[in-house]
């Protein structure tokens, strides 16, 4: 087991490299081919875009040296989860306590819910910590701010970067979905560009967060954050339940509207797992983006009010 772990480990890493070592020759390619062009514009455009990609590739090249952090730091919650809601309690006394009516098996239920907390922690794991370091005593954001690029692009490359980070956390939630269940989940996938869309923007909105999080908090406060705000959302996100079933419970069912994390985990119900109740399609993508300008609006000036103080 442990040599397949490694192998695998070696693998991925290797893939990563050749995605590296591809994406610095297009970066190459594309400055040699618009340095030749006479148009400013074409000119400024492809220093813009090599400037972007080369901060993107630094925090890519970093992130290959902590795989195995990441990893662990993205899997670790859902893996939990699964194992204890899907694996242990099935098996004890009568079956599952969890277990819901209608013929539902709560690992179904579960599954878009854990994809959505693993989106969330990683996007603002992947934003607000760094942020908190490179605010701090090193004021490491300093070198970034010098790349030949508008300030909001530094922060809108983060936002992206965790972004990346957040879409494979939740893509990693299904094969273990897949196999540590009792009753193993399989997705109901019937479009798919329903799913990438939903991904796309739940990952966009929870890199938001991180930003305004990290740009906003003081970097001693960030666990007080995590205490106080980020548990709570977490479990009042639909992230166990579907929005539907509320409906006992009226205040609480509208009350929830304001947390973002009620459509991320809405919206991957409607993708992956569409015979469970869910909220209609449009809803939770309007919801989305509304949620994802305010708050990435919100953090980009924390950010700027943080750089130019």
């Amino acid at each position: 087991m442990n040599n397949i772990r490694l192998k695998l480990g070696r693998f991925l890493k290797t893939l990563l490299e050749m995605f590296l070592q591809d994406m610095e020759a297009l970066t190459r390619y594309l400055d040699h081919r618009i340095s030749g062009s006479p148009d400013s514009v074409a000119l400024e455009a492809g220093i813009f875009f090599k400037a972007f990609w080369g901060l993107f590739l630094r925090d890519l090249r970093v992130l290959t040296r902590e795989f195995l952090p990441f990893v662990l730091r993205v899997g670790m919650q859902p893996l939990l989860f699964l194992f204890v809601f899907t694996f242990i309690l099935p098996r004890m006394g009568n079956g599952n306590p969890m277990a819901v009516g209608g013929g539902v098996d709560f690992g179904t239920i579960l599954l878009p819910g854990l994809m959505a907390v693993a989106i969330m922690f990683s996007g603002i794991a992947g934003v607000a910590l760094p942020l908190s370091s490179e605010f701090g005593i090193t004021r490491e954001i300093d070198d970034r701010v010098m790349c030949p690029l508008p300030l909001w692009t530094v922060a809108l490359e983060k936002v992206c970067f965790s972004a990346m980070q957040s879409i494979v956390a939740a893509l990693l939630v299904i094969p273990m979905a897949r196999y540590i269940p009792a009753v193993p989940v399989r997705a109901d996938i019937h479009n798919w560009f329903l799913l990438a869309l939903v991904l796309v923007l739940a990952s966009l909105l929870a890199g938001s967060l991180g930003l305004v999080i990290g740009s906003t908090v003081n970097p001693k406060q960030i666990g007080l954050v995590f205490s106080i705000i980020v548990v709570p959302i977490t479990f009042l996100g639909c992230v166990y339940y579907p929005w539907a079933w509320l409906r006992t419970i009226p205040w609480l069912k509208y009350g929830v509207l304001f947390n973002p994390i009620v459509y991320m985990s809405e919206g991957l119900r409607a993708a992956v797992t569409p015979s469970i109740a869910h909220m209609p399609w449009w809803a939770i993508l309007v919801a989305l983006l509304f949620f994802t300008a305010a708050l990435g609006r919100w953090g980009l000036r924390g950010f700027l009010g943080r750089v130019l103080s």
